[in-house]
């Protein structure tokens, strides 16, 4: 059995075991991928700063996020198609989270429910909202994460359209699968991922099917999530949002001072700094390289996290001594999951805990609270200051 020391271990086994549609789905981004690189690579420019002799005796990792005790600063991010890395995927990344005290985050694209993860664990779970056209459907949505007791709703902001995903288009991704030869054979040669599959009743968007009229099949499905997604949305629409759920509100898809400043204005609890792990704009900058200029626009007025690019602990304390309160992590989750479950989810959490407590000892500093732009070799060119 493989050790599964760093997340690219549960990556290469996750490759073995998922379809190809499924596993490239969640590792790939948009047009040449090349904001889907910088996110990752421009983590590995920032140099920490080793402090020794030291005391590194009573560590912890326990912080919040938006006045919720975690942990670890770091939350499962909202991803689509995630009952497809593994039977009842949501589920199982749900309880994973719960027992290991992190948020998740179920997205409206899920493939399990807001019911079935509901079902599955005992403690709230956020909710990450699509905007769609259809606002009967949408104020649904929000009132299906109250009745669940959800305790955050996390509003997606930059997909008003859809960015050019070359792979998921070769691939032919839909869920359920289309029964084509070359699907068939993918998951002919997975067949422990088959076995699974079979053992489950959930196999497309739960969140939409039955609860959309006229939506019944995977055709009519597929129109209409095709002609949803809405290019009108705008802040009038996330103050309607914010009235209708009424409680904690994280916007996701910042990536500019000004929208920061929007969402600090219309009273937001938190924003995510995102850009939709490179599936949306390329040529976009990375995540990490815009994330200082945001903290000192809007870091005392709102609480500030980020995703996209972080793949291990490191990259957690890189970000939280750039001024993140939280970070979110979505493909090394869904590796885990892909490769062994909930087992596989807990153990990419267990590989993202270790490398931060370890990293964290090693610059000198024992509590979270404690990480700042000390940590950090010569940061000044990530603060855009000279």
């Amino acid at each position: 059995m493989p050790l599964n020391l760093e997340i690219a271990d549960l990556k290469k086994m996750a490759k073995r075991r998922v379809p190809k549609m499924f596993f490239e789905y969640a590792d790939s981004g948009s047009w040449t991928e090349g904001t889907y690189r910088s996110n990752e690579a421009d983590y590995q420019k920032i140099k920490l700063r080793q402090r020794v002799l030291v005391d590194m005796t009573n560590r912890s990792l326990e912080s919040e996020m938006i006045g919720q005790k975690v942990a670890m600063p770091v939350a499962l991010s909202p991803t689509g198609l995630t009952g497809m890395q593994h039977a009842d995927g949501e589920m199982l990344a749900a309880q994973a989270a719960e027992e290991f005290g992190v948020p998740f985050t179920l997205s409206t694209m899920s493939i399990c429910s807001i019911e079935d993860v509901a079902s599955a664990v005992k403690k709230p779970f956020w909710f990450q909202l699509y905007v769609m056209k259809d606002r009967n459907f949408i104020a649904d949505l929000i009132d299906r994460a109250k009745a669940a007791k959800c305790s955050a709703l996390v509003v997606t902001l930059d997909l008003q359209i859809l960015g050019d995903r070359h792979k998921d288009a070769r691939n032919g991704l839909s869920a359920p699968p289309k029964f084509t030869i070359k699907n068939l054979w993918q998951m002919m040669i997975r067949p422990l991922w088959c076995m699974q599959m079979l053992t489950t009743r959930h196999h497309t968007f739960g969140n939409i099917v039955g609860h959309v009229k006229n939506v019944s099949d995977l055709s009519s499905l597929s129109a209409w999530t095709e002609d949803q997604f809405d290019p009108k949305l705008n802040w009038e629409d996330i103050e309607w949002i914010k009235e209708r759920w009424g409680g904690p509100l994280i916007l996701k898809g910042i990536l500019d001072v000004e929208d920061a400043m929007m969402a600090t204005k219309i009273g937001a609890d938190a924003i995510i700094v995102s850009n939709h792990g490179g599936r949306q704009l390329d040529g976009a900058p990375s995540t990490i390289s815009v994330l200082p200029e945001i903290v000192d626009a809007v870091g005392d007025k709102i609480e500030i996290h980020i995703d996209s690019g972080i793949r291990s602990g490191q990259d957690v304390l890189k970000a939280l001594a750039l001024g993140a309160k939280g970070t979110f992590i979505g493909r090394p989750f869904l590796y885990g999951l892909g490769a062994q479950g909930k087992k596989g989810v807990t153990r990419a959490l267990e590989i993202i805990a270790k490398e931060l407590d370890t990293s964290m000892a090693l610059c000198g500093k024992r509590k979270i609270s404690e990480l700042n732009h000390d940590v950090l070799y010569d940061y000044r060119p990530w603060i855009g200051k000279k």
